[in-house]
């Protein structure tokens, strides 16, 4: 597919204009960036990783009833999407105590919440994404009441489909993020799953082990950022059981 002209290029993706009106080309980049991007670096083969990872999470939505902008994915770096306002909230769904949680609540990383919570941080990056209550989002006119409720039934329908997924191939949903966008059929407003579903937007540790599987890896320098996706994406039936010594191989 040609390029199309630029739309917007943020810290891990790059959105393009679509073939169709309606769509955009959703492009996946090597680049990692923490703390507010006051750490980066450039992973070989992490765009490629993260851009599969993304498509079979929203698949697999899709085929539940839960509405998502992933139409399909074009080659190993981008895919199809459709057009949506993004609500400027983060969207933040946690199981258990870890990150910014555990260190404003005191609480040790790992402790199981006794349900799953969910917050909004506002998205702007140059406040650093604060987290804001639901009285300030209605005040502010960034969602209604409605939109709320709306989005706390999507956002707990997509933790019950990403912790049964995860628990399937031994790996705990610690936490994640979503973006939602609005799309309109005619005068008819729809809210739907945007933006990506990977290891950059989840926490993942392995339930034997431990282990860490996602960008906290990245954060903390525990080790290859790519040997971690690449085993998410192996448990998944993503890659080859066995990974050869260059860079991942992603089945199709």
């Amino acid at each position: 597919m040609a390029r199309r002209k630029k739309i917007y290029e943020g810290k891990a993706k790059i959105l393009y204009e679509g073939p169709e009106p309606g769509t955009l080309v959703q492009y996946f980049k090597d680049d990692a960036t923490a703390f507010n991007a006051e750490k980066k670096a450039t992973i070989e083969g992490k765009g490629v990783l993260n851009n599969r990872l993304s498509e079979f999470f929203m698949n697999g939505l899709n085929a539940i009833g839960v509405p998502t902008h992933f139409i399909r994915r074009i080659n190993m770096r981008e895919q199809l999407i459709r057009a949506v306002e993004i609500v400027p909230l983060e969207v933040i769904v946690r199981n258990y105590a870890a990150g910014s949680m555990a260190k404003r609540l005191g609480l040790e990383e790992g402790t199981q919440l006794p349900r799953p919570i969910v917050e909004f941080s506002y998205k702007n990056d140059d406040l650093g994404d604060p987290l804001v209550p639901e009285e300030y989002i209605i005040a502010f006119g960034w969602a209604s009441q409605q939109d709320l409720d709306d989005i706390v039934a999507l956002a707990l329908r997509v933790n019950d489909f990403l912790s049964g997924v995860m628990m399937g191939v031994g790996i705990r949903l610690v936490d994640f993020k979503i973006e939602i966008g609005r799309i309109w059929d005619g005068d008819y407003m729809r809210l739907i799953v945007a933006d990506e579903i990977s290891p950059d937007s989840c926490r993942l540790w392995d339930i034997e082990t431990g282990q860490k599987l996602d960008k906290d890896v990245f954060r903390r320098d525990l080790g290859s950022l790519t040997d971690a996706y690449s085993e998410v994406a192996r448990r998944l039936g993503l890659m080859p059981a066995q990974p050869g010594p260059s860079k991942p191989t992603l089945i199709n």
